[in-house]
């Protein structure tokens, strides 16, 4: 029995890269361009739309797959996390404070000492 994995080809990767940085930084300069013909809103919703765009081109390549297939991996690994009630988490942070100023006690003890101390032997 042979499995036999299908790899995907991506081709003119560079090409539509190219094309990516062309349309975000030819929207970015028609957004400014246009700033004194068009409201902002529509200049707003077709930046909109050639980011959708250049995403979608962006998708299609190799490093595009890749990186949608990081986001989906680690959207499942989200699902896996078992956050905290609420009860533990107020629980967590009142022994955090109580350390805190147990320690904060303990640190102004020792230099209320060593100022005495020092104040003893200058003088």
């Amino acid at each position: 029995m042979s499995t036999k994995v299908e790899q995907k080809e991506y081709r003119f990767d560079l090409f539509k890269w190219i094309v990516v940085v062309l349309l975000v930084v030819g929207g970015a300069v028609a957004f400014s361009y246009f700033k004194d013909q068009y409201e902002l809103i529509y200049r707003t919703l077709a930046v909109t739309a050639v980011i959708i765009v250049a995403a979608w081109i962006a998708a299609n390549t190799a490093k595009g797959a890749a990186f949608w297939g990081l986001m989906k991996a680690a959207q499942l690994e989200y699902r896996k996390v078992v956050f905290p009630s609420r009860q533990e988490v107020t629980q967590t942070t009142l022994i955090v404070l109580v350390v805190v100023l147990i320690t904060a006690i303990i640190l102004w003890a020792l230099d209320a000492l060593i100022g005495y101390l020092m104040s003893f032997v200058i003088g």
